[in-house]
């Protein structure tokens, strides 16, 4: 495998969840964040163009402070937005250049491939613009974002072998989790031979609150290692990562962090076993047992997301935190141009095609009361 982390330590900095102060980035407390993260050893940071006021704080806080020798930088291009010609893809690249002021970008990745989104950027030629960059020395490392299947994944890398790298929402909660699989993304990716930089590894923030079952099973193990450590830890440990990011608000969350990856060795068998039994826990929980087969979708006459709005459910089931549930609702049903479960006719053909014998309907009317 051609491995682009040898010197890049585990822990990469997501600047997708900064702090705030007065609505606004607080960049002071990310100037402290920047600081730490960087005299811990860790060089790793991640913005996108798509991440409001981003990439401007990472200028403010890293660039216009550090020699540009010190840090590694990663921003992506998600020409699926506001994007009505190549051009208009393009200026996204010209955009986050201005904004970071970083002169190049050591991880330059075409942002959440999957779905009706890969379309836009062999439409627009995205590939070769960016392979032209790297000619020019602006990129070093092209790479994409996936949230999709790993059939998905695996006619991508078929089509683009130049991707040197890519990023997946990993982690042990959906390591089998049919609407996400990652470990069946996660091994088409080293199949391929590509290294893989993780997302999610702590599921944005829900394995950091998990279920209690699921709590009193990590502490039994280790009193004294927090449940995102856990998660954090299971992920960096996999074969062929370059690093792990996670999104961090605080000084705290940064801390507990650095703390799990600071000098990290892998999870011993024992370790492996406790996150085993931490999975099956989750399994335990009575969810809605949709596949994401998508049947249903076939013969709904209505359009109605209903796989989405499952997964929705169960996450709402799962972690009890409605915004998060809602934040997916609105990803997995709206992003993809569905209708939400409160527009059901209840006319009963997605449970005839559905091989789970899921009573849909009473399901979707759940949602909708649970998920207004």
């Amino acid at each position: 495998m051609a491995y682009l982390g040898e010197n890049i330590k585990k822990l990469g900095f997501g600047l997708m969840r900064l702090p705030k102060k007065d609505g606004a980035i607080d960049i002071e407390q990310v100037k402290a964040m920047t600081d730490r993260f960087l005299a811990a050893g860790f060089t790793y940071f991640d913005t996108a163009w798509a991440y409001p006021g981003s990439e401007e704080a990472i200028r403010k806080a890293l660039v216009e402070r550090y020699p540009r020798d010190k840090f590694l930088l990663a921003t992506k291009n998600a020409a699926w937005i506001e994007c009505k010609t190549r051009r208009d893809a393009i200026a996204q690249f010209e955009l986050s250049l201005e904004r970071t002021g970083a002169g190049y970008f050591d991880f330059y990745l075409l942002h959440n491939l999957g779905s009706g989104r890969t379309k836009f950027f062999e439409d627009f030629d995205m590939w070769s613009f960016v392979q032209e960059k790297k000619a020019e020395g602006k990129i070093k490392h092209i790479g994409f974002s996936l949230h999709g299947t790993p059939e998905e994944l695996d006619a991508i890398l078929n089509a683009h072998p130049e991707a040197e790298f890519v990023q997946l929402q990993i982690n042990y909660a959906d390591w089998e989790n049919p609407a996400v699989q990652s470990r069946a993304c996660y091994e088409t990716a080293l199949r391929h031979g590509k290294p893989v930089i993780i997302m999610e590894p702590v599921k944005g923030g829900m394995l950091a609150s998990p279920p209690q079952t699921v709590r009193d099973t990590l502490k039994a193990a280790d009193p004294l290692s927090s449940e995102a450590s856990w998660a954090i830890r299971f992920a960096a440990g996999l074969p062929g990562v370059i690093t792990v990011l996670s999104g961090m608000s605080d000084m705290e969350q940064m801390e507990d962090n650095i703390s799990s990856l600071e000098g990290f060795t892998r999870l011993t068998d024992g370790q492996a076993a406790v996150i085993e039994k931490a999975r099956e826990a989750l399994a335990k929980i009575p969810l809605i047992p949709c596949t994401v087969c998508n049947y249903c979708a076939k013969v709904c006459p209505e359009n109605i997301g209903i796989s989405g709005s499952f997964t929705a459910m169960n996450y709402f089931t799962l972690y009890g935190n409605k915004e998060a549930a809602k934040n997916q609702e609105n990803f997995l049903v709206d992003m993809h141009g569905k209708r939400r479960a409160s527009e059901c006719i209840r006319c009963g053909k997605c449970e005839m095609a559905c091989p789970q014998g899921i009573p849909i309907r009473a399901e979707l009317k759940r949602t909708a009361e649970a998920l207004p």
